[in-house]
């Protein structure tokens, strides 16, 4: 027995040195990129900020959503795994040099994607009760792109976060009276956008602040990160700590998407130097001095003001896809994606209706009766005649709209639009206009049969009169 409890002993030992030996080498051999600040295997300052911000106001809106449940909770998820993608980069650049523009646009990819679903599962939405939950976390998601912005990363986040709150406002206009925990929801995802300006303001005011030491990033350094976790708490080798989950590419058809609006964010870092890639074009193949070329037909059209990729071909865009609708839908009247109809009636409204007309083009509408609001969204060169509306006609993203009120409305509400001319009719001359980022607006006034034009001013001037600031229209001089 003396011999057997001898022997135990000495395998214990053998063992516990093995054990240490492995755990050396698993160390050692997860630092390939782990030099920070000159301390290996330590974590940036500026990630150990982002975790906080993580655990701090993402994990509240994550809560508050989860109240909220049904497609607020799933798009939250999404923010979510936005937000861990975004973590994992930063990991990456505390512990790598930053690498060739077309690799950074590869490592972007997972973030690019992520921005994508949130965006799509939108879309695919839009008869939610909670559109406008959904529309404040779309609108503003792409805020996460700022690692690609320089040198000025910080206002762009602001200018996604102002974009939310067009939407944010609705909800709290629908909720504040009635469910507090829509407005706490509002705050709390405001709040991201508030802290992630601090963030970047602290430690990326001019850009992403990659190594100066450590390996070039590469794909294979991100799947490290990924897989080993370096960085969090120390983990117990060999399994390592539960990290960002590793985002791989599962969607192939969706490639050449992401994959153009992750050069996008690429390209922005490049200031004067994109045009170092462009060829000299001789006159021979340029086409307003070569008629054979003109008669080759027309240029492909440009995707770049799309906010989503655009497909190689226009003829197989999306949207052709879509069947037209008109359509009543509960209270809700629907009426999207209608092309060259010019004969759009809807009869029998009633005042608690509203109607929702989305991505029309080259059509016209009537509404017939009164009902409680209009909203066009999405819609160029776009008609709409109505009788009555007691609450609010709204155009937003819109334009070329053309809008003529046979009898009341209060207000008419025009934002980021193009282009907009009201007909207002003796009734309504009493009719608030609010406009925000909106160009090219005309109010049409009833005057002797016929309709006299007023623009509607697009540039202020500001002056402080003492006690506080005073807003009216600049006179257009020249």
């Amino acid at each position: 027995m003396a011999e057997t409890h001898g022997l135990m002993e000495r395998l214990e030992k053998a063992v516990t040195r093995l054990e240490s030996l492995f755990s050396d080498s698993h160390r050692s051999g997860g630092m390939e990129c782990d030099g920070i600040n000159g301390v290996n295997g330590s974590i940036a300052p500026y990630v150990e900020a982002f975790d906080r911000l993580l655990n701090g106001s993402v994990a509240e809106f994550l809560r508050y959503s989860k109240i909220l449940e049904g497609d607020v909770k799933t798009h939250a998820e999404m923010v979510r795994a936005a937000f861990q993608a975004q973590r994992s980069f930063l990991l990456l650049a505390s512990q790598c040099q930053e690498p060739q523009e077309n690799e950074v646009a590869m490592l972007l990819k997972p973030i690019s994607e992520k921005i994508q679903e949130i965006q799509n599962f939108r879309e695919r939405n839009r008869g939610s009760k909670m559109f406008n939950h959904l529309s404040a976390v779309s609108e503003s998601i792409p805020a996460l792109g700022w690692i690609a912005v320089s040198p000025k990363p910080g206002p762009y986040v602001k200018e996604m976060n102002d974009a939310a709150t067009f939407y944010t406002n609705r909800v709290l206009k629908d909720y504040k009276n009635s469910d507090t925990r829509h407005v706490d929801w509002v705050k709390s995802y405001l709040n991201i956008w508030s802290e992630l300006q601090a963030y970047i303001k602290e430690h990326h005011t001019t850009g992403l602040t990659w190594s100066k030491t450590g390996p070039v990033a590469s794909s294979m350094s991100m799947r490290s990160v990924l897989t080993s976790g370096s960085g969090l708490s120390p983990p117990p080798p060999p399994p390592p700590p539960p990290g960002p989950p590793p985002i791989f590419d599962t969607e192939t058809a969706k490639d050449e998407g992401t994959a153009s609006r992750s050069a996008l964010f690429a390209q922005l870092n490049q200031g004067e130097a994109i045009t170092k890639g462009l060829r000299h074009v001789s006159d021979d193949q340029k086409t307003h001095k070569n008629p054979n070329l003109r008669a080759q037909g027309p240029p492909v059209r440009s995707p770049t003001k799309s906010h989503t990729p655009s497909p190689t071909s226009p003829k197989n865009s999306p949207q052709q896809n879509h069947p037209p609708v008109l359509e009543l839908e509960g209270k809700k009247w629907r009426v999207e994606y209608q092309e060259d109809k010019n004969d759009l009636v809807i009869n029998n409204t009633e005042l608690k209706q509203v109607a929702y007309i989305f991505k029309c083009n080259k059509s016209t509408l009537q509404i017939k009766g009164k009902i409680n609001s209009i909203t066009i969204d999405n819609c160029k060169k776009f008609g709409l005649v109505f009788d009555n509306v007691v609450g609010i006609v709204e155009v937003i993203n819109s334009r070329d709209i053309q809008i003529q009120v046979m009898g009341k409305v209060p207000t008419i509400s025009i934002n980021k639009t193009e282009g907009c001319h009201i007909y207002l009719s003796e009734e309504s001359l009493d009719c608030e206009i609010v406009s925000a980022k909106s160009s090219e607006m005309n109010i049409l006034i009833p005057q002797d049969g016929d309709y006299k034009e007023f623009p509607v001013p697009e540039q202020f001037k500001t002056a402080w009169d003492g006690s506080k600031l005073v807003t009216e229209p600049a006179e257009i001089v020249g």
